[in-house]
């Protein structure tokens, strides 16, 4: 956008940022002429995203001074620690506040740290104005955004922070200057700031004042989806002895070999301090690109810690897994959550890319539980900070009738080769009945219902098919949990357009939370594991199961049933390329010599187009609550531009 004003010739304010000349290069001054051409300055950014920015042609012209989806300059909030510069402890190796964590990163100096950092600014250039006046000189204002923008000046091969005492010399304009563009946040609430930086390039000579504005907008902070490759997986390992902890470690090897299976070949990140086993519920990984130059994406992975203050694993965020090209952001309530566990970011997942009418989602829609119930809702931070990205409009589905109340307990997308691109995969607790009743009825009622072997000292679960169907709550339960599951899957078929034959329903059961054998310190296990309250599991549960996070967090009576997976549930596993999939092992009844429940699930993931693995948590996850996507977390390629709609 150009301006042409009169005004005098040093109208730079206080909140003028304005480029220096010391250091520059310099070229020799041209003579003055008679009549002066009017000065006219040309700034330019990447608006067409394509790592160049277009100096002699139109390709980044129609647009600058405007942002959509599709078109307009990007830039990054530079908030990872390219030099792991920032402190994980004070004076003395103690700890810091969450604040003082999140407080310090890349974008908390006014210096550009190295190569790496350098790479995550976004350039804006002007265009070179070789018949300046010798008296010209010119000067940068960030008229909008500027509280959350950093502006640096590449001179003689360094980045220099633009300060009200800096100028650009004529022999800068005469050569066009190479600025570099950081914001120090991500958006957490449009309404106060919605991600733009408008930059304007004023230039003086002779009494008169040309601009030239261009916009920028804060890449959107965006979660990740299953049509996007695994390239590594994040899970806790336990310390210390006992015969607990060397099954969750038993846990995280056999995690390893699965996922060099799946052809991963990075390591698991590990996470070994504070011993909170559910990888999947104190983070979600996510991440913000721009296109570097050559074209290639520059992209910075960004770890969302859950709105859980309280919860002390979210701070190895900080302390381990922040470095080059990784930032961490947490977002809290003030005050106390409506519902703690809902809060977890097992309960965040993510609608792959789709289109529908006039709306799309080119890089998916999150989805998140609520207790409709009662009217509680994951934080209001988290859910402000995801919609005031503008692109992926957080969906929210009824999980009052979860104990725990995460969407990962009977909703997943796998990838499909079809036009759209992916499937819903969801828990059908009817189809985990039939398999009970048609055991039944072919004469296997005397059969186990699990095959689990007893394990350490814990008695291993004792009734048969018989005595599960003839428990009135575990059918009802069932029948309760298939009606909620079918009106959120109508709210995913209105809001998405799949169909039902874009359905793939996986056998599941699931039992009632609040009845309990026994209880100790609010710790319970459901009634029909057969599991005393005195066995060694119950300590196992108050220390690391879900059990441990639910009696801790505030939460209103329920009003409705709350269950939670009988059966390991299949659908809560991972994702582990777009043909392979690893579900929780089932420990399902076993006739005539293969476990129902296994081939059932194996038969409907094959059918889909999955191969599947299986995984044992019974022990480690599964008992307290939540399965083997509950206890990791997946890192995955976000290098697909996340502003082009998926075609076919």
């Amino acid at each position: 956008m150009r301006r042409r004003t009169r005004s005098r010739t040093n109208p730079a304010g206080p909140v003028v940022l304005a480029l220096a000349a010391a250091g520059s290069v310099l070229a020799a001054p041209h003579p003055a002429a008679a009549a002066e051409p009017s000065v006219r300055p040309d700034l330019r950014a990447d608006v067409n995203r394509d790592g160049q920015v277009d100096l002699t042609g139109d390709t980044d012209r129609a647009g600058e001074d405007g942002w959509s989806v599709g078109r307009g300059a990007v830039h990054l909030p530079n908030i990872d620690d390219d030099t792991r510069r920032c402190p994980v402890t004070g004076p003395g190796g103690r700890p810091l506040s969450d604040a003082k964590l999140a407080s310090c990163n890349d974008a908390s100096d006014t210096k550009v740290n190295g190569t790496a950092d350098a790479a995550d600014l976004a350039r804006v250039r002007s265009v070179p104005m070789p018949d300046v006046r010798s008296d010209a000189k010119g000067s940068l204002r960030v008229t909008t955004g500027a509280e959350h923008t950093r502006v640096f000046v590449k001179r003689d091969g360094k980045w220099v922070l633009v300060t009200s005492q800096t100028r650009l010399s004529a022999a800068e304009l005469r050569s066009g200057a190479e600025l570099g563009v950081e914001a120090t946040d991500v958006i957490r609430d449009s309404a106060k700031w919605d991600g733009r930086a408008v930059i304007r390039l004023s230039v003086t000579s002779a009494g008169e004042t040309t601009s030239d504005s261009v916009t920028l907008r804060v890449a959107p902070l965006l979660t990740h989806h299953h049509l996007q490759n695994a390239q590594q997986l994040m899970v806790t390992k336990v310390r210390g002895g006992g015969e607990w902890n060397e099954i969750q470690r038993k846990f995280v090897k056999d995690l390893e070999k699965e996922v060099k299976a799946a052809g991963i070949t990075r390591p698991l990140m590990t996470f070994d301090k504070y011993n909170d086993i559910w990888a999947q519920d104190f983070v979600e990984p996510a991440y913000v690109s721009m296109t570097g130059p050559r074209g290639r994406r520059q992209v910075m992975r960004v770890m969302l810690r859950s709105a859980q203050p309280d919860r002390e694993a979210g701070r190895e965020l900080f302390e381990k897994v922040r470095g080059r090209d990784i930032g961490v952001v947490q977002a809290f309530d003030r005050g106390e959550p409506e519902d703690w566990s809902l809060n977890s970011m097992g309960n965040l997942e993510t609608i792959p890319p789709y289109t529908l009418g006039d709306r799309a989602y080119p890089a998916g829609r999150v989805i998140q539980g609520w207790r409709k119930d009662t009217g509680q809702r994951p934080s209001k931070a988290v859910r402000k900070l995801l919609k005031s990205q503008g692109m992926q409009d957080p969906l929210l589905l009824d999980t009052s009738w979860l104990g725990v109340g995460h969407v990962d307990e009977f909703v997943q997308f796998l990838p499909a080769d079809t036009p759209r691109g992916w499937r819903i995969g969801l828990a059908d607790p009817e189809a985990g009945l039939q398999l009970l009743r048609d055991a039944q009825r072919d004469g296997h009622g005397r059969t186990k219902m699990f095959s689990v072997p007893r394990e350490q000292g814990m008695p291993a679960p004792r009734e048969t098919i018989d005595e599960a169907l003839a428990s009135r709550d575990l059918v009802a339960d069932n029948q309760m949990a298939a009606q909620r599951i079918a009106a959120n899957l109508e709210i995913l078929k209105r809001e998405t357009g799949v169909t039902d034959d874009e359905i793939v329903r996986v056998p599941a059961l699931y039992v009632r939370e609040r009845q309990p054998v026994g209880e100790r310190d609010g710790v319970s296990v459901p009634r029909l594991t057969r599991l005393g309250a005195d066995t060694p599991l119950m300590d196992r549960l108050e220390k690391h199961g879900q059990q441990k996070w639910l009696a801790e967090g505030p939460r209103a009576a329920a009003p409705t049933v709350m269950t939670s997976a009988y059966i390991p549930g299949a659908v809560n596993g991972i994702v582990v390329s777009r043909d392979r999939y690893l579900a929780p092992r089932q420990w399902g009844p076993v006739i005539g010599g293969k476990d129902i429940f296994t081939e059932a699930v194996t038969a409907v993931y094959q059918q889909a187009g999955m191969q599947v693995s299986y995984l044992d948590d019974w022990y480690t996850y599964h008992l307290g609550q939540g399965e083997i996507h509950c206890g990791t977390n997946t890192l995955r390629d976000a290098s697909a531009p996340w502003w082009q709609r998926r075609t076919g």
